[in-house]
């Protein structure tokens, strides 16, 4: 039996990417065949390249011997999950389960296919179970099960997976701090709002912990509660680059344009990798009508991600401000391409 070799890196980046949510893991190649008895060895070879109706074809096959070869289920069960039918891989995972109780990497697996199949009430038992998670799943249980949790409403369960992840004490500052920024991912806000309170009132000089209420209070919309947490966070952490974009963001709402344009001249000196201040620099100096100082701060946005359409927008916007049609035409058109894209991005 095989599972992705790389399901962790594919959630957590997607995640990352804007805080949108992760896709379905596409099903990987297994590593080997080393370990595999020889009865399954045809199947998996196909399962390498990526044959998976031939693949499980070969394993149903095998049914048909008397006896049936031994783990054949889990097998099925394995070359389901790789194809991507969830429910299907469970169905045959069970009846492994039946077969050997002891079977971890079933029990694993089982556990990861109702995740993916979206049933997480039934898929947590399953990864409460498993002790020890195998490398080749290359999964981290705490993550996946904190997720569960919070989808099932269980926080304080979430609060403890995710102190587990990061190796702090479960009812710390900062466990509630991580769980607060995963529950607003997941769009549970007044829960998240709660925990991000629970972390300022058991450490008010946690770095992260203002900064993460003055991102919930933009989000909505309460802006002057969040440049109070923003300015609460630059008292601790002077050097946070994401504290002064935040801050000039929440400027730029109130129509704060100077103020804005100095926060993100800091954010930009302490870090000038990240495009956002770029494009809101860009966005707030169209509005102070610098136009020719705009453009050149969204170029510089366009060159570090040519795939963004917020800044071929804004973009489009400003030449067409500065009477230059044809440009902004142009840009107007290259956003509109890139947001129908479906790995477009805001």
């Amino acid at each position: 039996m095989r599972a992705p070799k790389s399901l962790l890196a594919f959630l957590l980046v997607a995640m990352a990417c804007a805080g949108q949510e992760p896709q379905d893991p596409k099903p990987l190649a297994p590593s080997s065949t080393s370990a595999l008895p020889s009865e399954f060895a045809s199947a998996e070879l196909l399962l390498r390249q990526g044959k998976y109706d031939e693949a499980i074809a070969e394993l149903q096959s095998l049914a048909a011997r008397n006896p049936a070869p031994k783990n054949l289920a889990r097998e099925l069960g394995a070359a389901y999950y790789q194809k991507g039918d969830y429910l299907k891989a469970a169905e045959h995972l069970k009846a492994a389960q039946s077969e050997d109780p002891k079977d971890n990497e079933s029990i694993q697996l089982l556990g990861l296919s109702y995740y993916l199949a979206g049933r997480l009430a039934d898929a947590i038992p399953y990864l409460e179970r498993v002790q020890s998670w195998f490398p080749r799943a290359n999964v981290d249980a705490a993550y996946i099960l904190g997720k569960c949790y919070i989808q099932t409403k269980d926080y304080p369960k979430a609060r403890i997976a995710f102190a587990r992840m990061f190796d702090v004490p479960a009812d710390s500052a900062a466990s509630y701090l991580f769980t607060s920024r995963m529950l607003l991912r997941q769009e549970f806000d007044p829960v998240a709002e709660e925990y991000a309170q629970k972390a300022t009132t058991l450490d008010p000089k946690l770095p992260g912990a203002h900064l993460m209420l003055g991102e919930l209070y933009l989000y909505k919309s309460r802006v002057p509660e969040a440049i109070e947490q923003f300015q609460k966070e630059l008292t601790l952490n002077p050097a946070s680059a994401t504290a002064y974009y935040k801050l000039a963001d929440a400027y730029s709402r109130i129509q704060e344009y100077d103020d804005a344009e100095r926060l993100l001249q800091r954010s930009i000196w302490l870090d000038a990798t990240s495009t956002g201040p770029y494009i809101l620099m860009g966005k707030v100096l169209e509005k102070k009508g610098e136009f020719e100082l705009a453009v050149r701060a969204l170029r510089h946005a366009a060159a570090m991600d040519p795939n963004n359409p917020m800044t071929h927008h804004l973009l489009g916007q400003t030449y067409r401000d500065m009477g230059r049609k044809e440009e902004a035409e142009t840009e107007l058109k290259i956003a509109e391409q890139l947001q129908t894209r479906p790995d477009s991005h805001p």
